[in-house]
């Protein structure tokens, strides 16, 4: 929401003269509100779960990091270029407000993350020794004889 309310806000400057740092903030809070609503959807329908080909976890997490960080550059331009206009100083704040929200984001996609890497080693590492295990095992069987003894 705070994505798209910067990007309300940048679209409503009429005129700018270096319109260079406009034009980067008006990307970055567009890209990172259709990118982050297509992953909401995807996530709020379930439909991750019938791509389990992509690690779903990495993928937020990605997406988050790189919305801060586009984002922080994004309002510091616009803030040492602007015109000291409402829109253009609502944009500023708005874009750092949706900067801290998306680093709050990273922090738990990281987290997460992290989590979901620890289960699946420990899932890897218990099937490793299963199967290690059931290869140890003998089986006995009368019908075949020593031939030692």
């Amino acid at each position: 929401l705070l994505a798209l309310t910067a990007f309300i806000c940048i679209e409503t400057i009429m005129e700018c003269s270096p319109c260079e740092g406009l034009y980067f903030f008006e990307f970055v809070s567009c890209s990172a509100l259709v990118v982050t609503g297509a992953l909401l959807l995807l996530f709020s329908l379930n439909l991750h779960t019938r791509i389990p080909q992509i690690n779903w976890n990495l993928t937020d997490l990605v997406n988050t990091g790189l919305s801060t960080f586009f984002f922080f550059i994004a309002s510091v331009v616009l803030a040492a270029l602007n015109h000291k206009t409402g829109a253009e100083i609502a944009a500023v704040v708005f874009g750092f407000l949706a900067m801290a929200v998306y680093a709050v984001n990273t922090f738990l996609a990281i987290k997460k993350w992290r989590m979901s890497s620890r289960q699946q080693s420990s899932r890897q590492t218990s099937d490793y020794i299963r199967a290690r295990t059931e290869s140890r095992e003998v089986v006995h069987r009368p019908e075949i004889q020593r031939l030692d003894a």
